[in-house]
């Protein structure tokens, strides 16, 4: 009677409270995660549509950063549309299955962004402690089978933990104190021993962020010291430039990361509503304010945006135009 009973418990959905505390300010709350999530879409989708237009940019850094740009759309559009669809519509309830599809996809693009801001890391040490072997060490097939290994890595080490969280009995109250199917605040809902999954999760994330950490360290120290080694001031600011937004992109996902992680696991006396603005916010600021970052600091990438949204907008004007415009030129010709 044990099994049926728990399949038939482990079948009923999962209530999303949105921001304790805070119900009544759902509607204002939900106005920055909406702007952010737009700005999610049309900064990384611009990317990707540069990246795949522009030949000039058929580079691994660019395909490593077309990848991060795939990643933070997953993200968001894992996580907003159904925080939005609670803020909005009171649409607490998700499926027991599509609780857990969405964490899948939380946790394993999170172990996929690390393992893409490894590879970026890598990319920028050859390009600068080796160049003139560069071409031939960062293949595009290679780009593409570290990408593929990076994403088989994140979907290995879920697919255990996916296993033990939904083999878990969930007879107590459905209720989720958070915008998402967070994974600790859903484990808090299981009526049996979860130490199992529990240990799993903390020694696969220790790992994965402990060694993708030190190897990211690894390359940027000795990239580092080859820049200060280089004789020209300019091209000096000129590779600490191009290092620059990788860097800014690493510290924000990781000191997020372990600030959102930590917050969940000891609450240090904070209201829970802020411990769950704090993970949203972890899980919508990277994916907006990436693709900000290297457009920025990536002086091709700004180039090629610009020169694309100039196309879109229909300023450009083309040679034939111009020669209507200017009849003599049109003469002379």
């Amino acid at each position: 009677m044990s099994a049926p009973n728990q399949s038939n418990t482990n079948s009923l959905p999962f209530l999303l409270v949105g921001i304790p505390g805070l119900e009544t300010l759902h509607i204002w709350i939900s106005i920055p995660f909406c702007f952010m999530y737009i700005m999610t879409l049309l900064g990384n989708g611009m990317v990707l549509l540069t990246v795949g237009l522009e030949e000039s940019l058929h580079e691994p850094m660019y395909y490593f950063m077309s990848m991060l740009a795939t990643i933070d759309l997953v993200f968001s559009t894992a996580v907003v549309p159904k925080m939005l669809g609670v803020f909005w519509l009171g649409a607490r309830e998700i499926p027991f299955e599509g609780c857990f599809v969405q964490m899948f996809f939380i946790h394993t693009f999170t172990a996929v962004e690390s393992g893409v801001l490894l590879a970026m890391a890598f990319d920028r040490y050859v390009a600068i402690c080796n160049p003139l072997r560069y071409t031939t060490i960062l293949t595009s097939s290679r780009t593409t089978q570290i990408g593929l290994l990076s994403l088989a890595r994140g979907v290995a080490v879920m697919i255990p933990l996916m296993g033990l969280l939904t083999s878990l009995p969930y007879c107590k109250a459905r209720v989720i104190p958070h915008s998402y199917c967070e994974h600790m605040a859903v484990v808090e809902l299981a009526c049996a021993d979860p130490s199992i999954s529990n240990l799993y999760s903390v020694i696969v994330a220790t790992l994965l962020v402990g060694s993708d950490s030190a190897f990211i360290t690894f390359s940027y120290g000795m990239i580092l010291r080859s820049v200060l080694r280089l004789p020209s001031r300019e091209a000096r600011l000129k590779a600490l430039s191009t290092c620059g937004s990788h860097v800014s992109i690493i510290l924000v996902f990781y000191i997020g990361g372990l600030l959102s992680m930590y917050l969940q696991m000891f609450s240090f006396g904070l209201h829970p509503h802020t411990q769950v603005l704090v993970a949203d916010f972890y899980l919508t600021v990277p994916p907006m304010i990436n693709p900000l970052i290297y457009g920025m600091k990536t002086k091709l990438i700004r180039e090629r945006i610009l020169k694309l949204l100039e196309q879109l907008a229909g300023l450009r004007i083309s040679p034939a135009e111009k020669d209507r415009a200017d009849p003599e030129k049109g003469r002379l010709s």
